[in-house]
């Protein structure tokens, strides 16, 4: 977009910084952050909530990059930063309009918002090919493990090589299965050669040109890095999972707003619904193993499934021991009539560690069946802690959010973050144990209602001791300049008063979704008794009828 940006868009761009100063004004942990010259407004905007910056100290393991924005003729040059939670859902950590796309602007963005996450790198960050993105990462995130949008490639194979998918309908089939199904590098080298020889392209530019970044995109070269992928669906695949349905091509810069609010609830919805069907359903189990029953209470539902999976598998895939060394075992894994996609498990017995050469624990963080089957033969009868993640359990969410509780007389911008998602986080059990029931609704009601008197009474009282701070756009000050001051040591009246009314407005939209959970409960009360009494209407019908 560079100087060449719409009119429209440029106005719009105040709209959309009156709403993020709203929102800072509102919520303590609210971060936003100007490029450059926040008076011109000539650079990118980024900001984060603090639901974002929280979500991120959980699940900020493996991020995606998600800037389809600039292959699709968008209006508004919305990029987002997303990656997987607890359920295998999209979460948000982060958003940018990227009104500069030079290659200072996008290191800019990466610095930005890994300041505003704590400082603490990802894992890995999935992003498309796009050179300047690939300048920036290696920049910012130089020791994250870089990858490439599969399906992206997909869609622009498809686009450059048209003629072919036209003339040849089962060179997709082949090219696919080529990328996706090859077990080993040596596996994908020899199925390429074959299929660039099949089709007659083995001078193809672009075919050369993915080759040459194949350990970028290629699943057999990224195996031993995490990405925390649990085989999605369709609908989920790509980079812009988050926004799909919410934004598209003709989105503008007024209506942005209001979708991206959009798509934030819904998809705390879906969470808060996975979390409720996963603390109130019994998953079925297939098998006697303790193993399968103490998943079943460990991981949230959709996890369980996965794991439930390989699980299962073991029971086709024997495991042969080939080689004993001290308290080493190597096993040969195989399902029955497939030898020659064998896998090779490695099996300490001092530590119970296992490592298995699919990587799938590597790069999903689920143990895969060949290590299953191994512990069979090892009597290992309960899954290894080292090999239960944090962030597929159902409680991936507790705990401390980020760091640890900061020294009180610490007043940094940092701190307050800090300070302020652990007050959050504290709060949010009582929500949720709140709404299982009438009583507890009440009772969580009294508490936060006298949490609430005992904070007006401390600042009442002046004590100084307690301070409660809004982590503004002061902490990334020092990163650039966006027009506003910092907040110094001493406070006027009026400031505490600012702050306090936005910890009495989180405490208003806490009671609010207590009400909301309240009310969906009572509604699933109700479809439960309805769905008793046509059940009950069904079995004296059917009595009736064997009785005539």
């Amino acid at each position: 977009m560079g100087g060449n940006r719409p009119t429209t868009l440029v106005a719009g761009v105040q709209h959309v910084l009156d709403y993020l100063k709203r929102m800072q004004a509102e919520n303590p942990a609210f971060f936003y952050a100007v490029q450059g010259d926040g008076e011109r407004m000539g650079g990118s905007i980024f900001w984060a909530d603090a639901t974002a910056r929280t979500n991120y100290s959980y699940f900020g393991d493996a991020v995606i990059f998600d800037t389809t924005y600039r292959t699709g003729h968008y209006r508004v040059p919305l990029a987002a930063l997303t990656g997987l939670n607890h359920h295998g859902q999209p979460v948000l950590f982060g958003c940018a309009l990227m009104l500069n796309e030079s290659e200072s602007s996008f290191i800019w963005l990466l610095q930005t918002w890994l300041h505003a996450m704590s400082g603490r790198p990802p894992v890995s960050i999935t992003t498309d090919t796009d050179a300047l993105i690939q300048v920036a990462v290696a920049n910012v995130l130089p020791g994250a493990r870089h990858r490439f949008c599969k399906s992206r490639i997909f869609r622009e194979t498809e686009e450059k090589l048209a003629h072919i998918y036209q003339s040849h309908p089962t060179f997709e089939l082949e090219f696919k299965r080529c990328i996706n199904e090859t077990e080993t590098t040596h596996d994908f080298e020899a199925c390429w050669a074959v299929l660039l020889e099949r089709y007659y392209l083995t001078e193809n530019e672009w075919l050369l040109s993915v080759y040459n970044a194949r350990q970028q995109w290629v699943p057999v070269y990224l195996r031993d890095s995490f990405f925390g992928e649990l085989s999605l669906p369709k609908r989920l695949e790509g980079l812009d999972a988050f926004f799909s349905g919410y934004i598209n091509a003709s989105t503008t810069i007024y209506v942005l707003l209001k979708q991206y609010e959009k798509a934030v609830s819904s998809w705390h919805e879906k969470e808060l619904k996975a979390d409720y069907d996963t603390a109130n359903s019994t998953p079925t189990l297939k098998t006697p193993s303790p193993m399968e029953k103490q998943a079943a209470g460990v991981y949230t539902g959709r996890v369980f499934m996965k794991f439930q999976e390989e699980l299962v598998e073991t029971l086709a895939n024997p495991a042969t021991k080939i080689e004993e060394l001290g308290t080493v075992s190597t096993y040969r894994v195989s399902k029955f009539g497939e030898n020659h996609k064998a896998h090779t498990v490695s099996f300490d017995s001092s530590e119970s560690k296992a490592r298995c050469s699919c990587q799938m624990f590597e790069y999903s963080g689920i143990i895969c069946r060949h290590i299953l089957a191994v512990f069979r033969p090892k009597n290992v009868l309960t899954l290894p802690s080292q090999y239960i993640l944090k962030r597929w359990t159902r409680n991936a969410k507790t705990g401390v959010a980020v760091d640890p509780i900061p020294d009180a007389s610490n007043d940094s911008q940092e701190s307050l973050t800090v300070r302020y998602n652990n007050l959050r986080q504290e709060a949010i059990k009582y929500v949720e144990e709140g709404a299982k029931s009438i009583h507890m609704y009440h009772v969580a009601m009294e508490a936060l209602e006298e949490a609430a008197k005992k904070v007006a009474a401390v600042k009442n009282k002046g004590r100084g001791d307690v301070q409660v701070g809004v982590a503004a756009n002061g902490d990334g000050q020092q990163l650039h300049s966006t027009g506003v001051n910092q907040m110094g040591p001493t406070q006027s009246a009026a400031e505490k008063e600012k702050r306090m009314q936005g910890l009495r407005s989180e405490l208003e939209s806490m009671n609010q979704r207590c009400e909301f959970y309240r009310k969906n409960l009572l509604v699933i009360l109700r479809d439960m008794e309805d769905q008793k009494l046509k059940l009950s209407v069904k079995v004296q019908n059917a009595r009736l009828s064997l009785k005539e």
